[in-house]
């Protein structure tokens, strides 16, 4: 699978995503997480704010819990 068609299935189920999402980036607050909404550009940019770190850090961030995903 390509990392596009992998996100689009996490977007789609984006609330049983969301738990996961809250264990791996703890600082993201509940309604943060919803509004994000599956939008991984969002998803990036919040994890840049809390964390003090580079977009191209938390999209790769993104991109080792994505696969961890699929086993």
């Amino acid at each position: 699978m390509t990392v596009t068609k992998d996100w689009n299935e996490i977007a789609s189920r984006w609330t049983r995503f969301s738990r996961d999402i809250k264990k791996k980036w703890g600082d993201l607050t509940d309604d943060e997480v919803m509004q994000i909404n599956g939008r991984r550009d969002i998803l990036a940019e919040k994890i840049h704010e809390k964390y003090g770190i580079a977009v191209e850090e938390a999209d790769k961030q993104i991109d080792a819990w994505a696969d961890k995903l699929k086993g």
